[in-house]
């Protein structure tokens, strides 16, 4: 049985109160949305990694078993980095679990188990949702603070490289 998710609200739209020494840089509304859709993908990522990763079966097991655990480091330090910048800024992350579900923009990963190949496919198109969300607004943001983006920057090259490592099991040479 299915049931009705209501997303919380005010799901990552809420700003701190200034307080002590906070008197820096303050996001604007574009930019906590544009960094909560980044955390919520993150957060997605690890999910659906660890997901792959409890329930492969096949060739290469444990290969991509380990590099499943990368993927999950990867989008856990992205996430906590992202939630923390937000932090800074004055804007409050919002990494509820109903949150996720409904504003994450990865594909859903099958449930049960899966092989190694198809959890490859799955995988690749996990990490480059992921990566599409930064790509998509990265000049926005950019453009608000650079700062964020060089952050951006550093997380598309690992995921990228991920990406590249877990797909190259199943490519063929030209």
């Amino acid at each position: 049985m299915t049931q009705s998710v209501t997303v919380p609200d005010p799901h990552g739209s809420e700003k701190t109160t200034r307080e002590n020494a906070e008197r820096g840089f303050i996001a604007s509304d574009a930019l906590t949305k544009n960094l909560q859709t980044v955390l919520v993908d993150f957060i997605a990522l690890s999910l659906t990694a660890k997901q792959a990763h409890w329930n492969i079966v096949g060739t290469n097991f444990r290969d991509l078993h380990l590099n499943l655990d990368e993927v999950t480091d990867i989008a856990r330090a992205g996430s906590d980095e992202i939630a923390e910048r937000m932090r800074a800024l004055h804007s409050t992350p919002d990494g509820r679990p109903a949150v996720i579900a409904e504003q994450t923009g990865l594909p859903e990963f099958p449930n049960g188990e899966i092989s190694t190949h198809d959890a490859i496919d799955h995988m690749v198109a996990s990490i480059e949702a992921t990566v599409a969300s930064m790509r998509d607004c990265h000049d926005e943001v950019d453009s608000a603070d650079p700062t964020t983006a060089d952050i951006f920057h550093s997380y598309i090259a690992q995921l990228e490289q991920q990406a590249w490592f877990i797909s190259a099991e199943t490519r063929t040479p030209k």
